[in-house]
């Protein structure tokens, strides 16, 4: 379903460029949940934006189902794959209802029985018809979070692009939100990449990891292997160690 050969994204700070992703090559199949995973600055998220056409590649490096996909794309090539950002609060307009929300992305691509796609979108996430019109400052962190995810559904993606989607959530509501992420993705088929620093949210969520560090892509492993700690690659062995935790010195 999606094949990245050779990613590269350059940008500029101060007029020096910065190489953020340098050469990374991997391909998700359709239906798989795809992880990557890596400390604060190793490209992950520019990988994803890169893949969602939100920043600019040096080269034509990434194939949709098949299709050549460029930074410019079609509104059905937009349809095609959707984004959960990291921040609910922020991804979401403050003077938008719930409502507003849901309904702009069916009004852009001219989707008809816009009231009943909109209680429908409510319910797969596990919100009420009385959420519909709140703002964001009237829901919950988690709440949030679900709309966000209902508004990155409606459209019937079969992709989901998710960047960091429980991070900025209390841990008591994390795993309502990754047991969702896996329903919904069991219900409508979909082909999910996951970015996240958290070893144990992939691992739950995602077949397959790729490791990250400085731009490159490290290694890419499966979860079982993962779990046993099983990796190839000094740094990935460092980061599962990390996500461990410190054994106290005697």
């Amino acid at each position: 379903m999606i094949v990245v050969s050779d990613l590269a994204v350059t940008f500029r700070t101060g007029g020096k460029p910065i190489q953020a992703v340098r050469g990374v090559t991997f391909a998700v199949s359709e239906g798989e949940s795809f992880g990557i995973v890596g400390e604060s600055g190793s490209g992950k998220s520019t990988v994803l934006k890169a893949i969602a056409g939100l920043c600019k590649t040096i080269a034509p490096c990434l194939a949709i189902d098949g299709v050549g996909m460029t930074t410019k794309r079609s509104k059905a090539e937009r349809r095609l794959m959707q984004f959960v950002f990291q921040d609910p609060y922020g991804s979401l307009h403050p003077r938008q209802t719930v409502d507003d929300v849901l309904r702009e992305p069916l009004l852009i691509h001219g989707i008809p029985d816009i009231d009943a796609k909109v209680t429908e979108a409510l319910a797969d996430v596990g919100l009420e018809r009385q959420h519909r019109f709140r703002f964001p400052h009237q829901l919950s962190g988690g709440q949030r979070q679900r709309v966000a995810i209902a508004r990155a559904l409606i459209l019937r993606p079969r992709i989901l692009l998710l960047d960091e989607p429980t991070s900025a959530l209390d841990v008591s509501i994390q795993a309502e939100i990754l047991n969702l992420l896996s329903r919904l993705r069991r219900t409508y088929r979909l082909t999910n990449i996951l970015v996240s620093h958290d070893l144990a949210v992939v691992a739950h969520l995602c077949n397959r990891i790729a490791i990250m560090q400085q731009g490159r892509l490290v290694e890419v492993l499966d979860a079982q292997s993962l779990r046993r700690g099983e990796a190839k690659e000094a740094y990935t062995r460092e980061l599962i160690a990390a996500s461990r935790g410190y054994a106290r010195a005697c």
